[in-house]
Order: structure tokens, then sequence, then C-alpha cells
């Protein structure tokens, strides 16, 4: 199933505006949080040309079985863990880059992958799980989770109306067990109107942010982002809901705010959106933002 996934390759998002703003040189070091497929990393180290001093992070071993075919035998340091983690080890043995990039969405393979259970277009189970070594699947939120718990989970992650959170709280805790992903989309369906985009994505959204603690990681990893960043080096965030843009927008004013002292120069005032050509081949860029600062 797997492999009839990755036929259809991950394209990254803002490709083009990431190299126009994060401008690599040749020799440059570059850290990618979120390696994925290397859709981003590719384009960037075909100009630096700088394998032996970058690092490719991602949680999921699937994307880092694909980035060790795709990256073989240039020297390459890969890190199979959550970035919080990576970012905590680097800092550790004293590492620093020119350039950083952190892509907070789910990959096309994530999400087209029936097996991994994160989209409510396909049947599938209930997973969501980026890094499946760990034991908290998506699973255990919806059957094991109090009404009162899932109510305030869609509120906060899912962005939904506290009225209409907990009403699908209680259809879901109402028709336990619930094992698929289907299952879980068309009982949301069933209780909603029509809207443009899927009802359930909201759900699906605050599922996958609670059992991969995606809040928490980018608000751990944020601050310790510039002990990483040699003087002039450039970091980029892309970000996909308004919950991780806040933060991310929040933290770079923040570390922006201190004058000669800061220990940031934005790049963005405003975050860079996909243009109308991109959108038209990549559909899901539709909602990716990108932030960029300096290391002052």
């Amino acid at each position: 199933m797997y492999n009839k996934v990755m036929k259809n390759q991950h394209v990254p998002v803002l490709l083009s505006e990431v190299l126009a703003s994060l401008a690599p040189k040749p020799h440059e070091s570059y850290l990618d949080l979120t390696a994925g497929y290397g859709g981003h990393a590719s384009s960037i180290l075909d100009v630096t040309l700088n394998y032996k001093d970058s690092v490719l992070v991602d949680r999921d071993e699937f994307a880092i079985d694909n980035l060790k075919s795709k990256f073989k035998d240039t020297g390459i340091t890969m890190m199979n863990t959550d970035f919080y983690s990576a970012v905590s080890q680097l800092i550790e043995c004293g590492k620093t880059f020119d350039l950083i990039l952190a892509d907070f969405g789910v990959s096309s393979p994530q999400l087209d992958n029936d097996e991994r259970g994160f989209s409510y277009h396909h049947d599938g189970p209930l997973d969501m799980r980026m890094d499946r070594r760990q034991s908290l699947a998506a699973e255990t939120i919806v059957n094991r989770f109090s009404e009162r718990d899932l109510a305030e989970l869609f509120a906060k992650y899912g962005e939904e109306k506290p009225g209409r959170a907990k009403m699908l709280a209680r259809e879901i805790v109402t028709h336990r067990p619930i094992t698929t992903t289907k299952q879980l989309a068309d009982l949301i369906l069933s209780k909603s109107r029509y809207s443009r985009t899927h009802p359930a994505a909201p759900v699906f959204q605050a599922i996958r942010i609670a059992v991969n603690d995606e809040l928490g990681e980018i608000e751990k990893t944020l601050p310790l982002l510039p002990k990483l960043l040699n003087k002039n080096g450039r970091v980029g965030i892309i970000t996909f809901h308004s919950l991780e843009d806040r933060l991310v927008k929040d933290y770079f004013r923040e570390a922006a705010s201190y004058g000669e002292e800061s220990e940031l120069v934005l790049k963005t005032k405003k975050p860079i959106v996909a243009g109308p050509n991109e959108l038209v081949i990549n559909p899901r860029a539709r909602s990716a933002k990108l932030r960029v600062a300096t290391r002052n």
C-alpha cells in the first residue's frame, strides 16, 4: 500500500518563495526540521552542495527511508525523531546552521495512504501518528476521552464553535466504538449542513494535533531556533492553520522587538502565500503561510 502511495510524491509548497526568501548560497549549511520527502531539501541542497554540514529531520520512519534513498552516498545526516528533540540534541552538540526550514504541514503521502488514518477522504484505521513508535493514536482519543474532553479538544484545536463541539462530542460518545476514519467522517457528515469544506476537517485536525502534540512541539522549539542559527542565518517556517501561524507570528514578533538586542530580524512583515499558478497544480497550498526571519 505505501509503495503505491509513494508514486504520488509530495509536492513541496511555496518552493519558489522559500528559495527566494532563504536565498541559499554555495557551501551554506542547512537544517530541515520536517524534511518529509525531500522536496524543499533537494532544491536547497542543489544550490548549497553542502551535504556534510547539513541535517534532515523527520519523525516519520517512512519519510526517513525515502530520504535515505534520495540522498544516498551524500554523507548528509538524518535524524528520525521529532523536531524538538532534534533541536535539543543539535544544540547540545554545538551545531549551528546558515539555513533552517520547518514545514509544519502533513505530507501528501501521509494523507493519501489509507493505513495512516489522517484523511477523512479515505477509509482507514483511526491512527494519525506521525511517529508510529508512539502509543497514543487517534482511536484512543475518539474512544476513551470523555465527552467533555472531546468537546474542549474540538473547540481548542479544531476551532469549532462551543455548541457544535459539544454536539459532536456527544454524538461520538453515543456511537462508540468508532474504529475507522470513514465511520468518524460519516458520523460528522450526518450531523452537518452543506459547506464548501468537508465538515469533518476541523475534528480531524483537532485529533491529529492532539495525537502528535503539534502545537506543544512548536511552542517548545521556536525559542531554541536562534541558538542554531549562525550570524545572518535565515529561518523559514511554513504553517497551515491559524493556530500554528499565530504561534510563529507572535514568537517572531517578540524575538525581533528588542532593537539592537533582538535575536531575530523579520524579513516578512506579512506571511507569504501561494500564488494562483501554484494553487492550480497544488490545491493543498491554499492555506500555507511562510514567515522568514534572520539571525541578528
